[in-house]
């Protein structure tokens, strides 16, 4: 059963690594949610081309092809102007967190929930859109947030994987030591 444990165990240890990070640096971490914006953007580039040269007939191939130069433009727009970039993710996390909220304020009002369900759709509606609006607000300062959120997200996330590889060892034990008996004792 070692052998489940150790993935938990890498798991943990590079949530945690890379958790202290983006809280220490969330500039790196900005940096690299920017470069890895980039990469999908080639990468879905790539994948259009492709796509587009299978098609067999010359309306997909053109649409195709111009999404893949718009993939690429967009790739070569955050490597030049990964501050911008940066800005353009946190509006965009803004708008989203915004529009959920909407969303999940009106279900509060819905008919055919409990009053419980009805209160947490408002309440994590109203967050969302505080969320949007101090996003909106202050994108830079949004950007940092962020970060450091996802870095303690991260801290939080290595230390349940290290728990959970410190359990899994503790009952590999034991159904080792209950399959064999002779071998437990005699250690």
């Amino acid at each position: 059963m070692k052998v489940f444990t150790r993935p938990l165990v890498w798991k943990g240890v590079l949530s945690l690594a890379i958790g202290v990070i983006a809280v220490v640096w969330p500039g790196i971490t900005i940096g690299a949610f920017v470069l890895l914006f980039a990469v999908y953007a080639f990468v879905i580039a790539g994948t259009e081309l492709m796509r587009a040269f299978r098609s067999d007939s010359a309306g997909p191939v053109i649409g195709r092809v111009l999404l893949a130069v718009l993939d690429i433009g967009a790739g070569i727009a955050a490597i030049a102007w990964p501050g911008i970039t940066a800005l353009a993710l946190v509006i965009l996390v803004a708008v989203w967190a915004f529009v959920t909220g909407v969303f999940e304020v009106v279900m509060a009002f819905s008919g055919g929930k409990t009053a419980g369900e009805r209160a947490m759709f408002g309440l994590t509606g109203l967050v969302s859109i505080a969320l949007g609006v101090v996003l909106a607000i202050r994108p830079d300062v949004g950007a940092v947030t962020l970060a450091q959120i996802y870095g303690l997200f991260s801290i939080i996330s290595g230390i349940s994987a290290l728990v959970m590889a410190a359990n899994v060892g503790k009952a590999d034990r034991r159904l080792t030591a209950v399959a064999n008996p002779a071998a437990h004792h005699a250690a």
